[in-house]
């Protein structure tokens, strides 16, 4: 069993539950998600199956719990990143920069890896929510900045988030696929006259 500090009772429990969110993560990144089972989740994390039990009954919970993670911490790293964003523009562009951030540092492949294992149609709709969810302030901006067509062209330009995150998780360099990125960006986004917002 791995060492474990804490004070309480509760906070040990707590540090557990981390880590066997943690094994199941990395048991669905690696392996796919029918390896994530109380057992193979035990394992990776040394704990005994029955401790797992304490916290998940199911493969079916692990994974339900996985797909909040997932979310849940890249959801907190873009929200601060937001949280400086003075006007549409600017919320735009720390929603890209912090988005090819965080696919450089792996933190988008659970979500990947859940989108493509052939869950359950309750599983895939909260997935999508889920998503929805942590784009919505993104496309917000782009409505506000006054884009013709403001759906489709949030479309669009998260078609050029998709295409730089494959390929900094591909081994480009992160400051060169950023800045000409946002480069792009800037140029669907601003005026020729150089003023964010209707043309």
């Amino acid at each position: 069993m791995p060492k474990i500090n804490a004070s309480t009772v509760a906070e040990h429990r707590a540090q557990q539950r981390e880590a066997l969110i943690g094994a199941a993560i990395d048991l669905l990144v690696h392996e796919g998600a029918t390896a994530v089972t109380p057992a193979a989740v035990g394992a990776r994390a040394g704990l005994a199956r029955s401790s797992v039990y304490q916290y998940f009954d199911s493969s079916a919970a692990l994974l339900a719990t996985v797909t909040e993670e997932a979310f849940r911490r890249s959801d907190e790293a873009l929200a601060r990143t937001l949280a400086g964003a003075d006007g549409p523009l600017e919320r735009v562009e720390a929603f890209f920069l912090e988005s090819l951030r965080l696919g450089a540092e792996g933190a988008h492949r659970p979500a990947a890896a859940l989108m493509s294992a052939g869950l359950p149609p309750a599983c895939q709709e909260r997935l999508m929510e889920l998503h929805l969810r942590q784009v919505e302030p993104f496309r917000a901006a782009v409505r506000e900045l006054g884009a013709p067509e403001p759906a489709l062209t949030a479309d669009l330009i998260a078609g050029m988030l998709h295409t730089a995150l494959a390929a900094v998780e591909g081994g480009a360099p992160l400051d060169t696929v950023t800045e000409r990125t946002l480069d792009l960006v800037r140029r669907c986004l601003v005026p020729q006259d150089g003023a964010a917002g209707p043309a």
